[in-house]
């Protein structure tokens, strides 16, 4: 499976190591594909500059060793989904055949799409278990 990790999965990853958020990534690395926007990217910049910018390095060292295919993310397409920002990943989502988009963002998580299918942390982790 090819799954979207998007931004705020990666910044809970670097604020909390143990948590669910953190691990997913981890297991999906193991086991999947991984895909990243590199809009997902400039964002998570951004929100640790803003936010915790001791965690800076931390990311780069994770961008840096973590395993991911890069895909731009795509401004042109009718609107899916309520925040403008999260549009063009979306669309590179839906272009780049990704199955899961791994977020903990309510936008994504209230689309009613079966590809990519929006999932938690807490819920990928339930799908894993369920498919064995």
């Amino acid at each position: 499976m090819r799954i979207l990790v998007d931004t705020n999965i990666l910044f809970s990853a670097l604020l909390f190591p143990r948590s669910k958020p953190a691990q997913a990534p981890l297991h999906a690395a193991e086991h999947h594909e991984i895909v990243l926007c590199d809009r997902n990217i400039t964002e998570l910049r951004d929100i640790l500059q803003r936010k915790a910018p001791k965690y800076l390095p931390d990311a780069e060292v994770l961008l840096a060793e973590m395993s991911y295919e890069l895909i731009p993310a795509i401004d042109h397409a009718e609107k899916l989904i309520r925040d403008a920002k999260d549009q063009p990943i979306l669309n590179a989502a839906i272009i780049s055949d990704v199955d899961i988009i791994l977020t903990g963002d309510k936008d994504f998580l209230s689309l009613e799409m079966e590809h990519p299918k929006c999932m938690t942390a807490a819920q990928f982790f339930e799908s894993e278990s369920l498919e064995g």
